[in-house]
């Protein structure tokens, strides 16, 4: 019988090699927790790197190579994986964000990369990288674009954005640009392509004052939980700290306008950046 064949990484890698290592799995009469056995991680783990909402590092394809006897299959995509066009703390959630079923975040200070404009995402990356060739802000913004391809398909996944005031008040790139960028994210909103609430400064006090937060749910595994800091990422599992992420968001949510009238002030202040009358 022919061997499974080398994946491509630019095509949806990790659920790929996911339904890989789970075909491998199931034609050596394993199941997901003897897998696990062996490499001293239990089922839940080994459910996750099927479902392509874990990372599957070296280590654990050198072995899965020599159990499953697959011929070196994950070690070799493995290392092609590692290659990714996203920066090392976010890459791991890049991949499972293109996998999962239902995206929550909470962003503090900017518009969330799948919803930014071309025009934002280029003066958030040269903000970032000041002295960077042109050439790498084009294939920063370039990347981050086609992240947002994920919200092309009607219904899935669902994008439920709690923006912060500060996000909609801070003038990234100039009025123009951030006009905009208010007026698409509105827009995806009137669509019905994703819900957004903002929480305004009057809220005062709120439960996620510490910054950003993203929680991704799967259709094949337990949800999973992002933060961030500059150069700084980390893809949470733990039931009990996904668990409180979840309760920091339903806080947020029910202390952010409704969307009816977050709509309305996101079509106010973009109204206001065109028409020069902004106030930060």
């Amino acid at each position: 019988m022919p061997g499974p064949k080398d994946l491509d990484p630019s095509s949806s890698p990790r659920a790929l090699l996911g339904a890989e290592l789970r075909h491998a799995r199931e034609r050596a009469g394993l199941s997901q927790a003897e897998l696990g056995e062996p490499l001293f991680v239990s089922g839940s783990f080994i459910a996750r790197l099927e479902a392509g909402t874990r990372r599957l590092h070296l280590e654990y394809a050198v072995q899965i190579d020599e159990i499953l006897g697959t011929n070196g299959f994950f070690e070799r995509n493995c290392r092609a994986l590692a290659k990714s066009k996203y920066p090392d703390h976010f890459a791991e959630a890049a991949e499972a964000e293109a996998v999962a079923t239902a995206i929550r975040e909470y962003a503090q200070l900017l518009i969330p990369g799948l919803l930014q404009t071309r025009a934002y995402a280029e003066a958030v990356c040269r903000a970032y990288k000041p002295t960077a060739p042109d050439t790498e802000i084009d294939n920063l913004v370039a990347t981050r674009l086609e992240r947002a391809h994920l919200l092309d398909d009607p219904t899935t996944p669902l994008l439920w954005a709690i923006l912060d005031e500060a996000a909609i008040r801070r003038p990234v790139g100039g009025a123009a640009v951030m006009a905009e960028a208010l007026r698409h994210v509105a827009d995806l909103a009137r669509r019905h392509r994703i819900i957004v609430q903002v929480l305004p400064f009057a809220a005062g006090v709120h439960a996620a004052m510490h910054g950003s937060l993203k929680l991704m749910e799967f259709e094949d595994a337990p949800p999973l939980s992002f933060v961030e800091a500059p150069d700084m990422g980390k893809l949470l599992d733990d039931p009990a700290t996904v668990g409180r992420h979840t309760l920091m968001f339903n806080l947020l949510q029910a202390a952010a306008l409704s969307p009816q009238e977050s709509l309305a002030l996101l079509e106010s202040v973009a109204q206001d950046y065109e028409h020069g009358e902004h106030h930060s």
